[in-house]
């Protein structure tokens, strides 16, 4: 038989042969290896056969395409057959490391530490993340990092104790099983308070850096679980000074606007972990929680006093003054918030129920100056249990919530007669300007239900910047993207009435009233005691006057009615409020779909 000449790849060095002239050798067997920039590549035999010639010794360099060896076909023994043994027998010793790594994150290694966190009626970081994100779909970032502190911990010491440097987190689907795999796909993070109080470490910032950019490059929503101290004075591995320079608060800060954002805070969550929940859309919060600018430490030292974390930021303050927009009961209950409200955005749903249409004719009383709920109205109106209202406890007066009407998500804003009789304050166009920049930012078309006076007036109400604060309702009203409504339930007074329908009644698709609809550039009362003054006081029979003021007060209320503003093209229709619903899940279905890539170049972080 023709001899087979074996050559090699490529220009290489030899740096083994070892088989022999005149050995038999079976097919595949290594004749010789040779090594390509510090890289092994092995030259084996074709086919069975005799070694005839070798051309190389170790050590020679060789050009691509030279013969190494010269090999016959031929017939081999059983003995030429010999199988190349595995180099560890069983798991291989650099997976077995990995492997072991891996067991060393995992809760069960440091039981602990985790019967502290249970001790406390709270889970622990992956307990959180576990039940949050679907099965199996988590892809962890950063997993084998540990705290940057080996100048003064030993390794062994670090990676026991201080796992992924304080932070979990990757990328995983929440809501799978309602929405689709684009839909339901979020990066999530939760701060580990088990790892040195969940303070933020240097490789901790950089795995949030990475996670953060990921974010914005795949435009995912982001989940933040907070709790934790803030910066950490004890690494000793980078050579930053003050670590300013670190992108993670600005890396942060353009996902707002473009992608759903949500912080959830249970235990502490002071200074850079506060910073980090204060730049997302909305916090979800435990009664435990504690959210403040700066730690014990932090306020002690600036000499401001001494303080026990308990009295920094407790959420009875928190949720009155509007920096908490969800308040729940536990880590269970935050996590069934934070999937509840990422459903908002991440599209419609197919099933849904109703309560019967009927039960809004009777919502708004037929005296027109008795106070009703309007939250009877917005649950009503929406799918049954589809409500979800955000900082119900700041800003009384102004209604903010998210729904669904036949599973389509809508925002909704509706002033609350109870307070001030609807009146709108400064920190209520302050509550509706930036949850209309909320809708806006994520592609939710939004619904006003308009029942007020008009803006809060007097002395001290313009000490609270009344002029610049409610300017917000016009400006951010006027830059809205996304379809609006605005259905008017009963006062529609003057500007504040303007302000809930973006600046200008023919500025929503659709501006709508029920019968009890009030329209009037101003107070009905107050316009008669202004406009008539001369007139009524020209009247010297005090009842006489008492009876021609109530005359033109009567006068024009009817004028002021819905029906005659409809008939005046001040309303584009006045309906039974039973069909309230379908009017606007028919304009829905004529508004464009879809998340936008982005809409606002930020939402405003209160």
């Amino acid at each position: 038989m023709t001899p087979a000449k074996l050559v090699v790849p490529s220009d290489c060095t030899v740096v083994a042969v070892p088989v022999e002239t005149g050995q038999e050798v079976a097919a595949g067997t290594v004749v010789a290896i040779v090594e390509v920039m510090k890289i092994e590549q092995l030259v084996t035999a074709p086919e069975d056969g005799v070694v005839t010639a070798l051309a190389a010794t170790v050590g020679d360099v060789l050009a691509k395409g030279a013969m190494i060896a010269e090999l016959t076909p031929a017939r081999i023994s059983a003995a030429a057959v010999v199988e190349e043994p595995t180099v560890s027998g069983g798991i291989r010793p650099d997976l077995a490391e990995v492997l072991e790594r891996r067991r060393l994150v995992d809760d069960d290694a440091r039981p602990e530490a985790v019967a502290k966190v249970h001790a406390r009626g709270r889970r622990t970081a992956r307990e959180n993340l576990a039940d949050l994100v679907d099965e199996e779909s988590f892809e962890e970032y950063g997993t084998f990092m540990y705290a940057a502190q080996t100048m003064r911990r030993s390794r062994e010491d670090l990676i026991a104790n201080t796992p992924g440097d304080g932070i979990v987190g990757g990328i995983g689907r929440i809501n799978g099983d309602r929405f689709d795999d684009d839909r339901s796909r979020c990066a999530v993070m939760s701060y580990d308070y088990t790892v040195l109080a969940g303070t933020q470490g240097l490789r901790g910032h950089q795995k949030k850096d990475r996670l953060f950019d990921v974010c914005e490059r795949l435009e995912l929503p982001l989940v933040l679980f907070a709790e934790g101290g803030g910066g950490r004075p004890g690494d000793t591995d980078g050579s930053a000074l003050a670590g300013l320079n670190v992108p993670s608060f600005a890396a942060i800060s353009r996902l707002s606007g473009l992608v759903p954002t949500v912080a959830v805070v249970s235990g502490r969550c002071f200074a850079g972990n506060a910073a980090l929940a204060g730049v997302c859309d909305v916090i979800i919060a435990t009664p435990d929680a504690n959210l403040g600018m700066a730690g014990p430490a932090m306020i002690e030292g600036g000499g401001l006093g001494v303080y026990a974390p308990e009295d920094i930021g407790p959420v009875d303050v928190q949720t009155a003054n509007g920096v908490i927009d969800i308040l729940v009961e536990d880590d269970a209950a935050a996590v069934a918030a934070v999937k509840r409200y990422l459903a908002y955005f991440q599209g419609p749903v197919d099933e849904w129920d109703v309560a019967d249409q009927a039960e809004l004719r009777d919502v708004v009383p037929e005296n027109r100056k008795r106070a009703y709920n309007v939250r009877e109205v917005i649950a009503l109106l929406a799918d049954t249990g589809s409500v979800q209202e955000l900082r119900p406890t700041y800003a009384e007066g102004m209604i903010t919530s998210l729904a669904r009407l036949e599973g389509r998500p809508v925002g909704i804003i509706a002033n609350n007669p109870l307070h001030l009789g609807g009146a709108i304050d400064a920190p209520g166009s302050d509550k509706a300007s930036r949850f209309m920049q909320l809708c806006d930012g994520h592609g939710v078309p939004i619904l006003f239900l308009c029942d007020t006076p008009g803006f809060m007036v007097g002395p001290e109400a313009e000490k609270d910047a009344q002029v610049r604060r409610f300017g917000r309702m016009f400006v951010v009203g006027a830059s809205l993207t996304v379809p609006f409504a605005t259905v008017v339930l009963r006062k529609a007074v003057g500007l504040g009435a303007q302000a809930m329908a973006g600046g200008s009644f023919h500025a929503p698709l659709m501006t709508i009233s029920w019968p009890t609809g009030e329209v009037s550039g101003m107070g009905i009362e107050g316009a008669v005691t202004l406009g008539a003054r001369r007139e009524l006081e020209a009247i010297d029979d005090p009842d006489e006057q008492a009876e021609a003021y109530e005359a033109r007060v009567a006068a024009m209320y009817e004028r002021s009615k819905a029906l005659n503003a409809a008939a005046h093209h001040e309303f584009d229709d006045v309906i039974d409020p039973a069909d309230t619903r379908r009017r606007l899940v028919n304009l829905l279905r004529s508004a464009p779909a879809g998340r936008p890539h982005r809409r606002r170049p930020h939402i405003d972080t209160w």
